[in-house]
């Protein structure tokens, strides 16, 4: 769905969740501030029993001047309702009748799928997507101060303080506003009520712990999602602790927060892995989290709390003992693999991207290369170059490897992907498109690997890169280049018949 095609109503209604949290506040907002530059009458409401009262939420209504009414009996029927941030028919938004429904949301599908919808799971904040669909209608709103701190606050919150950012796109949009620090600075010191400070405390006291794997499991009161984030950051500094998850159940979903400090578990890993086939999570290697949608959870009556955070417990418990245990760590480094084992393999002829970093910034520049698979930092050098695979993926290679295993053919690479990688001089700010000095390269099939498929959960930690690892499972593939033995990594099951055919003796 397009914003633009929304323009056909001229009697709109703009409706958030019940209890609007920031990030609904700030997506409300800014679709309304679309809509009226298109000149559509609009009105942005919230509904429900309870007006906005936390001190950050009227900090923020008031002083961004944002034009949300609270309307709890809707008697009139607009031509047309978007829900933003929310979903039409759920617990938490209290209805409303509409001749049009338009839904825009970051949360997982949770019923009928509407013709005018734009749902988006992956992304951190529903702020993230209107941004998005904004820009994509040729409009910038950089020039507006409070609508891009709202946007800014909204990610803020519903990120946990940025620390679950996940998504390029949520990346993208923190870089680009320009904010009111000061105002940002406010809404956060006044995030937490003295009662969310007694559930910091009872939270903490009423812990779980698991010495085996170093892991705190830790339930909370219903709250503002960042205090879990307060929970799990303090906890995490005690002694004999490397995983925290904290959590709390509502009747419209069980949110969670992770935190590590065992560059083996990634807490984004984990996040994804907490709520896989219930729910979504992800964020960075050390912080993250994430929610669950109650009615995924087998047996479950979701009217009754008591039941649900008991099988909220025993769920996180027994998918931290399946994840635990179901890896095997690999230091290439380390290792030799046994290659009378594996067969060999030769690269297909595959037209690629390559660019020579030096030919977007001087030597010496700190950059940060940014895909969809997250954030890449590294140095600018003569001897560097990016390879762009046939998704996007984006990895660095050096001089002599590249001239072994590809033949140049000097002409633009031009493709296009999900989310195009950009790069970024970490210190001055400025942006470029990694796309824009492209290379073409044809792989010449001359250097052979030793290839396997994996038979087990693997964590490999490559040899150019001890602090992060790459996730293998079964059916994926573990490789090691015929000239270097520890040069071994993971290729994706169904990436590897597209690049590789077996070489027979």
């Amino acid at each position: 769905m397009k914003l633009s095609d929304l323009l056909t109503f001229d009697d709109i209604v703009i409706q958030c969740h019940d209890n609007p949290d920031a990030d609904a506040l700030a997506s409300g907002f800014a679709l309304l501030w679309y809509l009226k530059k298109q000149g559509k009458k609009a009105r942005f409401i919230y509904r429900g029993r309870n007006k906005i009262s936390k001190s950050n939420l009227l900090i923020m209504v008031q002083k961004l001047e944002i034009p949300v009414s609270y309307v709890p009996d809707m008697n009139e029927k607009p031509k047309l309702l978007v829900t933003v941030d929310c979903q039409y028919g759920q617990k938490n938004v209290t209805l409303t009748d509409a001749d049009n429904i338009a839904v825009i949301d970051h949360h997982r599908s949770s019923g009928e799928k509407r013709k005018m919808s734009e749902i988006r799971s992956s992304i951190g904040s529903c702020a993230t997507i209107i941004w998005d669909m904004i820009r994509s209608e040729g409009l910038d709103i950089s020039a507006d101060i409070l609508l891009s701190t709202a946007l800014y606050y909204g990610l803020y919150t519903d990120t946990n303080k940025l620390s679950e950012i996940s998504h390029p796109l949520d990346r993208d949009m923190r870089d680009s506003l320009i904010i009111n620090k000061s105002l940002i600075t406010e809404m956060s010191n006044s995030s937490i009520s003295l009662d969310e400070l007694k559930i910091t405390g009872r939270a903490i006291l009423d812990y779980e712990y698991h010495g085996k794997n170093k892991t705190l499991l830790i339930r909370a009161d219903q709250c503002d999602p960042n205090i879990l984030g307060v929970i799990s950051d303090f906890s995490l500094e005690t002694v004999g602790v490397d995983i925290c998850v904290a959590w709390y159940v509502s009747p419209q979903e069980i949110k969670f927060s992770v935190r590590s400090c065992n560059k083996e578990i990634h807490a984004n890993e984990l996040a994804s892995f907490l709520a896989d086939g219930i729910g979504g999570g992800g964020g960075h290697i050390t912080k993250a989290g994430g929610s669950i949608r109650p009615e995924r959870l087998a047996g479950v009556n979701d009217d009754d709390e008591n039941g649900l955070e008991g099988a909220v417990r025993d769920e996180f418990n027994k998918r931290l003992d399946d994840y635990f245990s179901m890896y095997r760590v690999i230091y290439a480094k380390d290792t030799v693999l046994d290659v009378p084992d594996m067969k060999t393999y030769e690269k297909l002829p595959q037209l690629l991207g390559y660019v020579k970093l030096t030919d977007i910034f001087p030597v010496n520049t700190m950059v940060e290369i940014r895909t969809l698979e997250g954030d890449i930092n590294i140095r600018a050098d003569e001897d560097i170059f990016l390879m762009i695979g046939i998704e996007g993926e984006i990895y660095p290679i050096t001089k002599k490897k590249l001239e072994s295993s590809y033949e140049k053919s000097g002409e633009p690479y031009r493709e296009t992907f999900e989310y195009e990688p950009s790069i970024r001089d970490v210190v001055t700010g400025e942006k470029k498109k990694i796309l824009a000095f492209a290379k073409s390269v044809m792989s010449t099939g001359s250097v052979r690997i030793f290839a396997k498929p994996l038979d087990e959960h693997v964590k490999l930690f490559t040899a150019w890169d001890e602090e992060k690892y790459y996730s293998g499972e079964p059916g994926d593939y573990i490789a090691v280049r015929e000239d270097d033995p520890h040069d071994i990594y993971i290729i994706n099951k169904r990436l590897f018949p597209r690049l590789y055919r077996e070489v027979k003796n």
